[in-house]
């Protein structure tokens, strides 16, 4: 077992920046027109916005990445090859309507699939009753880190990912743990 501490990736919100103005696609994205599971029959694609950088800049923090997105397997297909991720493992997600006690829907099973493990999560869509469930559940460290579903991931955020404790003790550990 790594001794990197998770990092579970949503997509829209933190990579796909959905909530920004439609008219102004933000500085240093491209656009995408997608057609991910779900989208097939839709007239039109998805239109999502898209760093190119920000794989690189995810592929240098002190974590072990894990797709935890709606796009699910798509992700691999559809979003890792634009902004440069290799295929990633893929936390297969309840629905959405499956969320109960005022949680975001993917947050037991995101502890679940932690197993006792140190977790960063990055979404839009966290709130402080997932913060403060995941806190009271999970055995180990555990960053909640809520991305603004506007402007997506900044430098701020991912020097928060690089100075959170478990991180910066994974990457002073030499590479074979």
């Amino acid at each position: 077992m790594s001794h990197l501490p998770l990092l579970f990736l949503d997509v829209d919100g933190p990579l796909n920046p959905f909530r920004a103005p439609d008219e102004r696609r933000p500085d240093g994205y491209t656009t995408h027109r997608l057609r991910p599971r779900g989208w097939e029959d839709a007239p039109k694609p998805l239109r999502v916005w898209l760093r190119p950088d920000h794989g690189e800049h995810l592929l240098a923090l002190p974590y072990t990445l894990v797709w935890a997105t709606t796009w699910e397997y798509d992700a691999n297909t559809m979003i890792g090859p634009v902004i440069g991720l290799p295929e990633l493992p893929v936390v297969e997600l309840p629905h959405w309507s499956d969320a109960t006690d005022g949680l975001c829907f993917k947050t037991a099973t995101l502890v679940e699939y932690a197993d006792g493990r140190p977790f960063a999560w990055v979404d839009d869509m966290i709130t402080d009753r997932d913060v403060d469930w995941v806190h009271r559940r999970h055995p180990s460290s555990a960053l909640l880190h809520r991305v603004d579903p506007r402007i997506g991931l900044l430098d701020a955020d991912f020097r928060s990912l690089e100075e959170w404790p478990p991180a910066r003790l994974a990457a002073a550990l030499p590479e074979d743990g």
